[in-house]
């Protein structure tokens, strides 16, 4: 894979980004400025490092305990992401069928419905942190308002299709 993308970091083993052992990669910059955000130091665009692409898709396969890879921020669909996020998920959706893909953004899934790689991805848990809404006994979200969205039977059946087990 050509090109490089800024990252915050990367967690080889994360439990908390999703279902089972998970690697997940923080992207660096967010538009969205959330109060309250988990990850503040993931929203200033200049910082951070540039990685290649290949050495993060080594990285993420390398290890056969973990189950998937979880895109989170930062906002991994600012634009200036995109492009990378998706050689990604596509190449890893072709390496290793059996890994699941989440992502998370701030970003509303009706406003994301028309990226080509949507159909490479299993789960978006989407819209932005919202303090007020914070709830702590929530799966894999962070405020009530955010969703965990099954992207298969959504595109499938033009309906937002919340994936399971995301309630308290």
């Amino acid at each position: 894979m050509e090109g490089t993308i800024r990252i915050a970091g990367t967690v080889g083993e994360s439990i908390v980004d999703g279902p089972g052992f998970r690697y997940t990669l923080f992207v660096q910059g967010c538009p969205h400025g959330c109060p309250g955000c988990h990850n503040p130091q993931t929203h200033d665009f200049d910082g951070g490092q540039d990685i290649a692409l290949d050495t993060l898709l080594k990285d993420m396969c390398k290890n056969p305990f973990v189950k998937g890879v979880t895109f989170s921020g930062g906002d991994p669909l600012y634009p200036a992401n995109r492009e990378q996020i998706g050689a990604l998920a596509q190449e890893i959706r072709a390496r290793f069928p059996d890994k699941t893909i989440w992502l998370y953004t701030g970003y509303r899934f009706e406003q994301i419905t028309d990226l080509p790689f949507l159909a490479a991805i299993d789960v978006v848990v989407d819209g932005p942190f919202i303090e007020a809404q914070k709830d702590t006994q929530l799966h894999w979200r962070g405020s009530a308002n955010q969703r965990v969205i099954d992207v298969a039977r959504t595109l499938e059946t033009g309906a937002v299709c919340l994936h399971e087990n995301t309630e308290k």
